[in-house]
């Protein structure tokens, strides 16, 4: 057996030598270990609540190249590791350094043994041939603009630039005494995929098309294509927008939240809790997955308040079926609006979400703001129940899946060994449809309890942190996997069974109030906007708004169908009503909420339910009287609504 002396001595005298951290520095808001292994300098971000197990990404080369991923992963509670051997182009020198870094990490900081790997640029050489000398050990791989054959970088020898020094250097390291001897090399990442496409070992490539430094065709696609014939599992993102600049070299990365979550969903340790115990599949997804697999057009909306609003979870979502069903056309629909939850979702569903066209798959959240808003058991079922019936006349083969969020409420409710009541009436009209159900707010709850990361410094408030929308992602992508696992059936109609009850809200509409004819004293300002500084939201302000005050004539307000209620702007001057129905009894609303002082909140006060089909009357007027803590008696009304 022919031994290379000059490698063993190296790696003796790395296992030799000591490793001293040298300096400890903050990086991103957490401690970063700059130290040396040997000659070579480190460094190792220290999460601030490591993971169980403690997962972590290695980076080879470019450390501070594109570190939104890094600092996601980091909060989540990932390691981050690197080590210098930037001359070294993946050569079996570098291997060898590699191996001894690896083997110090575990030992000393008792990292997983397991990891993820992030190469940039020439990064790709080192990555890849680390991977393929230890398959075992490697959850994932994300790849930015990779060298995948050093005969196209730095040595030029196909379409692109090159690097004539990185040449002379590369060759150095490689101990190669010519060009001859370096194009007969068989260690590229492009050849001897074979044990890491049997590992099923994920990989992610983000790409610019115009690179002319690592052309793609010469090194990703090549390698990528090579991989999936292997049976490996590849996926591949191109990013166009934004400046590409270095002869298409330099390029933002499109989805920093997508590497996270790639890296995320492969590396998160066993022995953590397994996500799919807080998931009831039901029906299953079944006709969404035909759809987009064979109609491969579709249009998927996001129904919910400010969690849905807001970045993060939907965005991994609508790019994860993306990646998963990439010969489909997809039409996202975001519904999301703050404060909202089932009661104004199924009577604005027909103006936010049906009025877009046919919806394949909804996915739909209101368990925050239907408890947090005061809505009683009976208002959340007939919402809820509204939604599904009003979405499943408009398509009967319409999927939905419904998702429970966590707040404080509902951790210590569980806590106590109970079940928030909110999360058991949305799950009564789960069941009775078969819908499936994500429960967000028992797993976070679990988890924290398990000691996977806390409430006060990683998840922070019901509206998540980053860290958070990754919990929430990884968990509705482990169940989109199993309900999309398996062949795609023929679509079929869902039939839809006797209402749990009668009076849900299954036909609901929108009416601008500013159309209705305004009485003495009512105005009509068809720009309102507020002037006393305080918040607004979206669609309730520069909008037509109908406006009362005290004073003002009695509005009548003719509707036909079986419940009436109107949207209102509750700012800090918001007064008192009272309103009647058919000439029944007047009855007094205030129409200040404890969020008023701070936001022209907008606000869903269902005045009457159950009421017979057929026509009736709605009389409202204002009053003097106001709550002690509003500064006025306004009556501002954007919409009525009204359930057919």
């Amino acid at each position: 057996m022919r031994v290379n002396l000059p490698l063993l001595f190296l790696f003796i005298s790395l296992l030799s030598s000591s490793a001293l951290a040298q300096d400890t520095v903050q990086w991103k808001g957490f401690e970063q270990l700059q130290f040396k292994l040997g000659e070579q300098a480190a460094t190792l971000v220290i999460p601030k609540e490591p993971l169980a197990g403690k997962p972590w990404m290695w980076r080879a080369r470019f450390p501070n190249w594109h570190t939104e991923a890094d600092s996601i992963l980091a909060a989540s509670g990932y390691h981050i590791a690197y080590i210098n051997t930037d001359n070294l182009y993946g050569s079996p020198k570098a291997m060898a350094i590699w191996d001894q870094f690896y083997q110090y990490l575990l030992k000393e900081y008792d990292l997983h043994p397991q990891v993820a790997l992030n190469g940039v640029s020439r990064g790709g050489l080192f990555v890849y041939n680390w991977a393929k000398q230890n398959p075992e050990k490697v959850t994932c791989i994300y790849a930015e603009a990779p060298v995948c054959d050093f005969k196209s970088w730095p040595a030029g020898w196909g379409e692109g630039l090159g690097s004539s020094k990185d040449w002379e250097r590369l060759k150095e390291a490689y101990g190669f005494s010519s060009d001859a001897e370096a194009k007969q090399y068989q260690g590229n990442p492009l050849a001897g995929l074979e044990a890491l496409a049997k590992q099923k070992v994920p990989i992610l490539h983000m790409i610019g098309l115009a690179d002319k430094h690592v052309p793609a065709a010469e090194n990703t696609f090549l390698l990528v294509d090579n991989y999936i014939k292997l049976g490996g599992i590849a996926t591949v993102v191109p990013c166009t927008e934004g400046e590409q600049s270095l002869e298409g070299h330099h390029f933002p990365i499109e989805s920093p939240q997508l590497v996270a979550d790639f890296v995320s969903y492969y590396s998160t340790p066993k022995g953590t809790l397994n996500s799919s115990r807080y998931h009831k599949l039901r029906a299953g997804l079944k006709n969404a997955q035909s759809v987009f697999e064979k109609r491969k057009k579709a249009r998927v909306a996001f129904l919910g308040g400010s969690i849905t609003y807001n970045p993060g979870w939907r965005d991994s979502i609508s790019t994860y079926l993306q990646r998963r069903f990439p010969a489909t056309e997809f039409e996202f629909v975001a519904a999301g609006i703050p404060s909202m939850g089932s009661t104004p979702a199924a009577f604005r569903l027909e103006r936010d979400v049906l009025s877009t066209g046919k919806i394949d798959l909804l996915f739909e959240e209101a368990a925050v703001n239907d408890a947090t808003n005061g809505r009683t058991d009976l208002e959340q079922i007939r919402g809820m129940e509204g939604i599904v019936r009003h979405l499943r006349k408009a398509n009967p083969a319409v999927d939905i899946v419904l998702m429970h969020f966590v707040d404080p409420d509902k951790m210590e409710t569980y806590n106590d060994g109970g079940i928030p009541a909110v999360i058991s009436n949305h799950e009564k009209v789960a069941q009775h449809y078969q819908i499936p159900t994500i429960n967000l707010a028992k797993e976070v709850t679990d988890r924290i309890n398990n000691a996977e990361f806390t409430w006060e410094d990683d998840f922070k408030n019901l509206h998540p942190s980053p860290f958070g929308q990754v919990v929430y992602a990884k968990s509705m992508i482990y169940f989109l996997e199993q309900a999309f696992s398996g062949r795609a059936k023929e679509i079929e109609n869902y039939e839809l069974p006797k209402a749990l009850d009668p009076d849900s809200y299954d036909d609901g509409y929108l009416i601008e109030a500013a159309q209705i004819k305004a009485p003495k004293g009512w105005e009509i300002n068809t720009n309102w906007k507020p002037v006393d500084r305080t918040g607004t939201r979206p669609n309730y302000t520069d909008v037509p708004m109908l406006i009362g005050k005290q004073g003002s004539s009695i509005l009548s307000f003719s509707f036909e169908g079986t419940a009436i209620g109107m949207a209102v702007a509750a700012g800090q001057d918001a007064g008192m009503i009272d309103y009647q129905i058919d000439n029944g009894d007047w009855q007094r609303l205030n129409l200040f909420t404890k969020w008023s002082k701070q936001l022209h909140l907008p606000w869903y006060y269902t005045l009457a339910a159950g009421l017979t089909k057929g026509k009736h009357k709605l009389k409202i007027k204002v009053l003097a009287e106001r709550d002690e803590r509003s500064i006025g008696q306004a009556c501002r009304i954007r919409y009525f609504y009204v359930n057919r």
